[in-house]
């Protein structure tokens, strides 16, 4: 928000368990390696998959951040004030593919573990 108060989020399955749950639970399909293919079609399975992962997880992305920027930005607000930043191992994956994403910061959590600290800290 803006006084800094955390408001929400969404948690959805990420992309190592979805990779994971296509070999385990999809007929005939083994698990891939995580890989940027040649093109959005597929010319065959494994390419496939890493499209429908890639893309599939850029357009949940960008999904999501639509309507939770137009949520948060209320009647009359508008979204593109809204700061998005990507986080977490995988994200280098689908920076270049999620066209909502203004920042990378893979070291978020530990960053925001420390801010804890250093106001506990403060407060003693």
């Amino acid at each position: 928000s803006a006084r800094g108060e955390y408001t929400g989020g969404v948690i959805a399955p990420g992309i190592e368990i979805s990779v994971e749950a296509l070999g385990v639970r999809g007929a005939q399909l083994r698990k891939i390696e995580l890989a940027r293919p040649r093109s959005v079609i597929g010319k065959n399975t494994v390419e496939a998959m890493q499209s429908g992962i890639l893309y599939g997880f850029a357009g949940q992305v960008d999904g999501v951040v639509q309507r939770m920027a137009r949520e948060l930005a209320g009647p009359g607000g508008d979204p593109d004030d809204v700061t998005v930043i990507a986080t977490g191992g995988l994200a280098p994956m689908v920076l270049g593919e999620a066209s909502l994403i203004d920042e990378h910061e893979p070291w978020l959590t530990l960053i925001g573990l420390r801010l804890v600290y250093e106001r506990n800290v403060a407060r003693s």
